[in-house]
């Protein structure tokens, strides 16, 4: 792993993470099987703490840096966690709530922890991560921890879009599951121990958890961890600074990237593989990311509850639009509302069964059940279409379809219109509520160039039949986002709503 200037060897990996799993098991008071939180952007101790957590036999949640008191709160009691490693920074926060939890080791570290080897002493409770790694790497190595395949090993909470945050539990099965599907697709295009990986998205979502920290680094290559990811300047002169052969990102990242003027001067010669996932990757992002990068745009698809991935594209032979076919041992089919399955070519929601899909929510079990059919199969909420070539195209999330007199309008549709509009950089579709057809369709975008007088509208028209044109266009200066960069249509709902 590389970041902040500082390079880890898989030896010093393998040294550290062995350090504090140590601790745990040792001196922490903790057993396995205990929920242990980690809670740290994109820096070298998130995957040191990580592999630590899973080698002492206790069990990970991940945690945004960047949640609220009361976000915190949720996931920290409702996981019964009894440890925490978090960024000294966000102590404050912590305090604010920490005997309203279960917790009751505080290990903290700053961002420049691994590069000054500095002990700080904090008060109250809270240890210094380094000093864990001190007396870790004195203590005696205790035999591996023998767990089943199918104990839980990941609390991976869900974004929580559509109701409250869930524990998605997911096994040492079901990560190792995924690992290998998504080797069996990239494979070919993979050197082992050659890969320089720029690594954008943050280690606690499912994404780069299982992508870049599991599977890449399995196959010996680097991960070049980025803290802040909104900080191009930053971020760009970190990726000149690498001969990078892959990267992983979402569409509104591709879409930032390719506007710096400093990017579009870096040497991309080296670069042959971009997975794009966790939000949809629209046909004119893929063209400006492929006329300024040469590389295409690999498009997968997966969640919390899939351990990451449940379909991916092959590289170079992408079928765009689509999010690819299922990976191995992956069964994806589409239903009506009555759980039926569909023709080929009709919409439906998607639902998944594969070695990768959670066994469960946590402490959830008629949630578990309304999510997880008699057979196995995940209801996903998302509508989807199944084409003559196997590949699954994602069309909308069921809450976000809007009802015109009727007619179902999927917002991913209009969206994908708008974006292509030259001077429309990104762009959200809501509904909103109307007297005569019980909803009509509004957009939200940003623009290149606000001074440009575009008919939006009358555009609309020409790429979309009459009722799902938008009625209302709103050009706003930034449209609200994930951690992750996903744009969120319903906090614009909750606005109009307000």
């Amino acid at each position: 792993y590389s970041c902040l200037g500082q390079t880890l060897s898989f030896a010093d990996i393998e040294q550290k993470s062995l350090a504090l799993a140590s601790w745990l098991q040792q001196k922490s008071g903790l057993v396995a099987g205990d929920r242990v939180i980690i809670q740290l952007p994109n820096i070298n101790q998130f995957p040191i703490a990580a592999y630590a957590v899973l080698r002492a036999g206790m069990i990970i949640v991940n945690t945004n840096p960047l949640y609220t008191p009361r976000e915190m709160q949720h996931q920290f009691s409702d996981s019964g966690a009894k440890a925490i490693i978090i960024l000294s920074d966000l102590l404050p926060k912590l305090t604010e709530i920490l005997s309203k939890t279960q917790i009751e080791k505080v290990i903290a570290t700053s961002a420049t922890d691994l590069l000054t080897n500095e002990v700080v002493e904090y008060s109250d409770k809270t240890i210094a991560f380094n000093k864990l790694l001190n007396i870790g790497a004195a203590l005696p190595l205790r035999s591996r921890i023998s767990l089943a395949g199918d104990e839980t090993c990941l609390l991976q909470y869900t974004g929580g879009t559509t109701g409250v945050s869930k524990g998605a539990c997911l096994s040492h099965n079901n990560v190792i599951a995924c690992a290998e599907q998504i080797m069996d697709r990239l494979g070919d295009t993979l050197e082992p121990c050659k890969e320089t990986v720029v690594c954008p998205l943050p280690l606690y979502h499912i994404y780069a958890f299982t992508v870049n920290m599991m599977t890449l680094f399995s196959q010996g290559n680097l991960n070049v961890l980025i803290p802040n990811p909104r900080n191009l300047d930053a971020f760009v002169d970190e990726i000149s600074s690498h001969n990078m052969t892959i990267i992983s990102g979402i569409n509104t990242l591709f879409v930032g990237l390719c506007q710096h003027e400093k990017f579009k001067s870096i040497n991309f010669s080296a670069l042959k593989l971009t997975i794009s996932g966790g939000s949809t990757l629209t046909s004119a992002t893929a063209n400006i990311w492929r006329e300024t990068t040469g590389c295409s745009i690999t498009e997968g698809y997966g969640l919390s509850e899939s351990s990451a991935v449940v379909c991916l594209n092959i590289p170079g032979k992408e079928n765009l639009g689509t999010v690819g076919q299922p990976t191995m041992g992956t069964e994806v089919e589409l239903w009506d509302e009555n759980d039926k399955p569909l023709a080929q070519g009709q919409a439906g929601e998607v639902v998944v069964r594969g070695p990768q899909m959670l066994k469960s929510y946590w402490n959830m079990p008629s949630e578990s059940k309304k999510a997880i059919s008699e057979n196995q199969f995940f209801r996903t909420g998302d509508v989807g279409i199944k084409l003559a070539d196997g590949c699954i195209k994602i069309v909308d999330r069921l809450k976000d379809m809007i009802i015109v007199s009727g007619f179902n309008v999927y917002p991913n549709e209009i969206e994908e219109v708008l974006t292509n509009h030259p001077n429309i950089i990104e762009a959200a579709v809501i509904g909103e509520a109307d007297d005569k057809t019980g909803e009509r369709v509004c957009a939200y975008i940003t623009v290149k160039d606000a001074e440009t007088d575009v008919n939006i509208i009358s555009y609309c028209r020409e790429h979309l039949t009459a009722y799902k044109v938008p009625k209302r266009v709103v050009v706003v200066k930034d449209l609200p986002k994930s951690t992750v960069g996903k744009i969120l249509r319903r906090e614009l709902r909750a606005q109009v709503n307000n």
